[in-house]
């Protein structure tokens, strides 16, 4: 049995960093990069896509509204073929900095509003499909278990991986609580830990109601910008590995 652990990385900007890159980089498999539109420029780009490349790690790009102020986390409406211009923008911004480093984009992420949004809106999860598809690569989509996303990337084509989060809170109908409710960000690594091992073993996680979730992933996140993130991802990864699974990048 075997997992992959992914972190959104690079969510910095100018002089601000958000995450402690180089320490998870030393942590995950996979690593989410911010391509500009939510965080990210374009120093932190290449930084994170070398450092990605030296250990190993697959270079993701996470694509998001664009929306710098907000991080990308606020609802909009971009029209379709504007999503779609946007989303192959930021790949090819991604590339050439992950080509640069001698390694290449692996798959694709949404981020934030987005990463939501395409759970359940076709429009805008078409939008994102023919992004991917006019970067010009069959790209990976990495997203929730039983999204439209998934659906209509299966149907153009496109891999598929599920993903999981061991330090959110889930609904009843397997999405992920909002972050402006009580407890949907999970802080006690113990806990954090247990689900993540409970996950990658079971593919079941206890909702935020206390029901049973079916969530079945291939990649397990863990977010750069929750405090203590490093010391985090160390404990869930040590976790995972006492009990028995594999920590391997799928791409």
């Amino acid at each position: 049995m075997s997992i992959d652990l992914n972190a959104d990385l690079g969510e910095g900007f100018g002089r601000w960093r958000l995450t402690d890159d180089e320490a998870l980089l030393s942590v995950v498999t996979s690593a989410n990069v911010a391509c500009g539109f939510h965080a990210g420029d374009a120093v932190t780009m290449r930084r994170v896509c070398s450092l990605a490349a030296e250990r190993g790690v697959r270079i993701g790009a996470q694509v998001s509204y664009r929306d710098l102020a907000g991080f990308g986390r606020r609802a909009m409406d971009v029209p379709p073929d504007e999503l779609a211009a946007e989303v192959a923008y930021q790949i090819g911004a991604l590339e050439v900095f992950a080509r640069a480093a001698g390694a290449r984009v692996a798959y694709v992420k949404p981020h934030g509003a987005l990463y939501h949004r395409v759970v359940r809106d076709e429009e805008q999860a078409a939008a994102v499909v023919e992004g991917v598809l006019l970067a010009g690569a069959r790209l990976p989509l990495l997203g929730l278990p039983g999204s439209l996303l998934h659906r209509l990337a299966g149907e153009a084509g496109l891999p598929v991986v599920t993903e999981a989060f061991g330090d959110r809170a889930y609904a009843a109908d397997g999405t992920l609580v909002p972050r402006g409710r009580d407890g949907a960000v999970l802080h006690d690594p113990a806990e954090v830990v247990r689900r993540s091992v409970s996950m990658a073993l079971t593919g079941t996680v206890t909702s935020h109601s206390g029901r049973p979730v079916a969530v079945r992933a291939r990649s397990l996140c863990l977010h750069g910008d929750t405090p203590g993130s490093v010391e985090l991802a160390r404990r869930v990864r040590a976790g995972l590995e006492e009990a028995g699974v594999r920590v391997e990048p799928f791409a």
